[in-house]
């Protein structure tokens, strides 16, 4: 027989047992609770319809809309107030956003989407004064399709940067060989009569960013800023290269001399701009991998885009040829220079390999006899 002593220290280590077991039991239950809520909770978030109201943690976690909290921005800008300056790092940045191709929308509803962006596609922070003043210079022939998907992600991807931005289209006229580096040169120049910019990214029109930290600002030195592209598996190429998309400062754009104007067709010009840098005495730039990161639009080569046979010989004379070739020698002429609502559209004749043909003659002022005949 078990004495009352004995009795009660095993109803003790009894009540013991029981209390671990329920504890144990609690403890999952618990964590199946949490779990629940925090499934619930992602279920939701990623239910709510992209830019309303989704807060920047979510959008962070999930690989968000680049439109997502801009509509509380949608005011008009402030008249005759002394704005402050924007904070050093914008609180819109998201960090990487969803990059989905498509193009399933028009251009005046991608201009409903972007209230605050003005003739010739221009903006600036509607509620304080940009730190920082970026010009987007996209080299163009025959690309509605890519130009269009740009414009639809760019646009909010710089608004949420709070830059005061311009976005010049250089649009190559007629159909012989394109000359990327050269209308560059154009866009430079043309971009720098209207706005004294303190930065210019040169922008292919095929790159989508994916990480809204990779700011569109200029750095010391020459910046190589499409260093982790899909297309190269999210990794750089090779060491030297600087092209995609490029940003330089127009001291840096005057000290390489710019670019050269003498890469018809695809390849080689970029390579050429990256030695630009360091025979310049400058160096290059880069974002992290993780940041500098870009979905390429899939196409195929553009007609009148075949590879430059010459680009390596062109190349290899570099180093003797780049103070002689660039900004100081390029021949160009405006044809058309058009205000859309989301960029400006500059057309512009870059000639052939053979120089630029001379102009067409002004149209013939009409004699007194052409005006009798006319009215007779």
């Amino acid at each position: 027989m078990f004495s009352f002593q004995s009795k009660k220290i095993y109803l003790f280590m009894f009540l013991g047992i029981q209390l671990v077991v329920i504890a144990l039991f609690s403890r999952e239950a618990y964590k199946k609770s949490v779990t629940y809520f925090i499934h619930i909770l992602r279920k939701d978030n990623a239910s709510i319809p992209t830019g309303r109201n989704q807060t920047s943690t979510a959008v962070v976690a999930n690989g968000g809309d680049v439109y997502a909290n801009l509509s509380r921005l949608s005011k008009a800008h402030s008249q005759g107030e002394n704005l402050t300056y924007c904070p050093k790092t914008s609180p819109l940045i998201v960090g990487r956003i969803n990059v989905r191709i498509h193009s399933n929308f028009t251009m005046q509803e991608l201009q409903r989407k972007n209230p605050l962006v003005v003739r010739g596609g221009r903006y600036r922070p509607p509620d304080c004064e940009a730190r920082h003043r970026t010009a987007i210079i996209i080299p163009y022939r025959d690309r509605e399709h890519h130009l269009k998907v740009l414009l639809y992600f760019l646009h909010p991807f710089l608004q949420r940067q709070q830059l005061n931005y311009g976005f010049y289209v250089i649009h190559q006229a007629g159909n012989y060989t394109y000359n990327k580096a050269k209308l560059m040169n154009v866009g430079f120049r043309e971009a720098m009569k209207d706005e004294d910019w303190d930065c210019l990214f040169f922008h292919d029109v095929d790159l989508i960013p994916e990480d809204n930290r990779n700011t569109y600002v200029c750095d010391a030195n020459p910046k190589h800023v499409s260093v982790a592209i899909d297309k190269f598996g999210y990794e750089l190429p090779y060491n030297q290269v600087f092209g995609g998309v490029t940003a330089l400062s127009p001291l840096h754009y005057l000290k390489m001399n710019g670019f050269p104007n003498n890469y018809w067709g695809w390849g080689g010009e970029d390579d050429d701009i990256g030695d630009r840098v360091s025979l310049a005495g400058m160096s290059i730039s880069r974002p992290s991998l993780k940041v500098g990161r870009y979905k390429m639009i899939k196409h195929k080569l553009d007609k009148g885009n075949n590879a430059n046979t010459k680009r390596f010989n062109l190349l290899r004379k570099t180093r003797q040829t780049w103070k002689q070739d660039g900004m100081n020698t390029v021949e160009s002429r405006v044809i058309s220079r058009e205000y859309h609502p989301l960029y400006t559209n500059i057309t512009v004749d870059v000639g052939t390999k053979a120089g630029l043909p001379p102009p067409p003659p002004p149209p013939k002022a009409a004699t007194m006899a052409d005006q009798i005949q006319h009215h007779g």
